[in-house]
């Protein structure tokens, strides 16, 4: 039984993965469209309670704005079991993704910045429905989608449900064993599970730029 679930879960994956080599991702400043073609893909698995996650967030997210559209960056949900609420907020994520694309790293980095509303023992003594409504309500709030009810209403659709279980069988499979975690062009980086500062970021990403496409980087930069 058991290795017949895995196995359907292995043919779930790989349908998707055909009809989008990065299935089920969040790109961060496009279309909502992977763009698979750039030299420079970013895939980072995240958790929206996890500390070292949050930490991630401000120096990749100064590298991609030093880099631009040389380096796409896509987030995957990997709630981890152990943390409270992993999986209702990255459940949350994909329900704006759906709602409103251009909300999603919005609502991402607002669960950072205020996580000790939903980590810890901070919703210790609420039942899961009220979790639940206590997510959509901050949801609501955060990205100012007026619609209280189509993000509650998201809770009981299953594609969201499908969507973040998806997010993190994806990164069992490719061998995702905490967050924050990245692979670059699909290579894994080192130190899965810590937090990568700008420095790292840097020495990992420079030398993937041709010396021509460099200079024009660090020239575009000196401008901004």
């Amino acid at each position: 039984m058991v290795k017949s679930i895995v196995f359907l879960n292995l043919i779930l994956i790989f349908i998707i993965s055909v009809n989008s080599q990065i299935p089920d991702g969040f790109l961060y400043g496009g279309d909502g469209k992977i763009d698979i073609t750039k030299s420079i893909v970013i895939e980072a698995f995240l958790d929206p309670v996890c500390p070292d996650s949050r930490d991630s967030w401000p120096p990749l997210k100064k590298a991609l704005h030093h880099y631009g559209s040389r380096v796409s960056l896509v987030v995957h949900t990997f709630p981890l079991p152990y943390h409270d609420n992993a999986f209702t907020t990255s459940r949350a994520l994909h329900i704006v993704n759906k709602l409103n694309s251009s909300a999603t790293f919005r609502l991402l980095e607002a669960f950072f910045d205020q996580q000790d509303k939903f980590y810890g023992q901070a919703t210790f003594n609420l039942s899961k429905a009220s979790v639940v409504d206590e997510v959509a309500k901050f949801t609501s709030n955060e990205i100012v989608y007026s619609n209280y009810a189509a993000v509650k209403a998201g809770f009981t659709d299953p594609k969201t449900d499908q969507a973040t279980r998806i997010s993190f069988k994806y990164g069992c499979v490719k061998g995702v064993y905490g967050a924050p975690f990245f692979f670059v062009n699909g290579f894994p980086l080192p130190d899965g599970g810590s937090p990568l500062d700008y420095k790292t970021w840097r020495d990992v990403l420079d030398p993937l730029i041709s010396p021509e496409e460099q200079l024009r980087t660090e020239n575009l930069n000196f401008f901004l």
